[in-house]
């Protein structure tokens, strides 16, 4: 096989199930939006794999609308980047498809997320859920995506990906597909629950007082902060004080990664304080940043024509490099068109 140059270009999602929270905009939609200029951007709301478990239709349609808002309003520019929803661009489940004949079970069972999702009921689970890995490897590959900004729990979904393109690419000889890299720079790559820092924040949570939601207001952002977990220490001299520290440890990522800076620049300038002076200097700052994006959540999300719009733009400039990639998947698989 000749070695083949592809375009460097990115894509990632998010799922739209139950709104957008801090760990959605820090670790991905923040990142998304500073890689554009850098490369060719390529970002979709994924919800064919919203659909994994039962949703709501209505609430599924409404949360697909609120992501893109997250998207918008954080600073996405649908003119740099592509936005668009992935059940809009068919040729995402056409070439799932294909790769689920492509990965092996062995492969599939070796999903750590499926195991934390399906818990005790795994048989009684979506055949969707667990062999949706699949699928995100179809997302990425679709576009030729050389590049996925990721959190660290996505990043075994990456790897499956590069596994699922060489063993194509091997198969059929053919240096068709490229093997992606995973992008996980960044200070907060996971954002941990503000009332435990052990786990990871997330929309389902029991607590409101667990997570920021991207829709919250300013006076309960603020408040959420200032009643965050943390331990009876002051903040430390160096970053490795904070080991063994989970809820300092990630409020001093979050504060890091709102203010695009590092660990180490925020202990430098906090080492020894106490939480009654960290904490409500971190509540301003996370107002600052993020009231005004849940403010034009709010407007854009009054303006649904809009919000489609966008989406329908991006699904028909998706298509422009999706479509050609599928029909050049197909020929080499031998599937026939008349």
């Amino acid at each position: 096989m000749t070695e083949t140059a592809f375009t460097p270009r990115v894509f990632s999602g998010i799922k739209p199930s139950g709104g957008l929270q801090l760990g959605n905009y820090l670790g991905a939609i923040k990142r998304f939006v500073g890689m554009q200029g850098e490369m060719e951007t390529v970002y979709c709301v994924v919800d064919l794999h919203a659909i994994t478990v039962w949703q709501d239709p209505a609430e599924l349609a409404s949360a697909t609308r609120e992501v893109a808002a997250g998207y918008l309003a954080a600073g996405l520019d649908p003119t740099k980047s592509i936005l668009f929803n992935q059940s809009q661009v068919s040729a995402h489940a056409e070439l799932g498809w294909i790769f689920n004949c492509v990965a092996r079970v062995g492969w599939m069972n070796r999903m750590t997320q499926f195991k934390d999702k399906a818990g005790a009921n795994a048989e009684k689970v979506s055949l969707g859920l667990y062999a949706y890995p699949s699928l995100m490897a179809a997302d990425i590959l679709l576009y030729h995506a050389t590049h996925v900004p990721v959190g660290e729990d996505q990043k075994q979904h990456v790897e499956l990906t590069r596994d699922i393109a060489a063993k194509f690419n091997h198969d059929y000889k053919q240096d068709f597909f490229p093997i992606t890299e995973p992008v996980t720079e960044g200070p907060a790559t996971r954002i941990m629950n503000l009332r435990d820092g052990t786990k990871k924040m997330s929309k389902s949570g029991e607590s409101d007082m667990e997570r920021i939601n991207m829709t919250d207001k300013a006076e309960v952002i603020a408040k959420k902060f200032k009643k965050a977990k943390t331990d009876p220490e002051p903040l430390p001299e160096t970053v490795e004080g904070l080991a063994g520290r989970p809820e300092a440890r990630n409020l001093v990522d979050i504060y890091a990664a709102l203010n695009d800076t590092t660990p180490e620049a925020v202990i430098a300038e906090y080492a020894g304080a106490g939480w009654g002076r960290f904490k409500p200097a971190l509540a301003d700052l996370a107002v600052a940043k993020l009231s005004p994006i849940a403010d034009e959540m709010a407007r854009l999300m009054d303006d649904p024509a809009e919000i489609d719009r966008v989406l329908a733009d991006g699904s028909a400039r998706a298509r422009e490099i999706a479509n050609p990639i599928l029909q050049k998947t197909y020929d080499i698989v031998g599937l026939l068109r008349s």
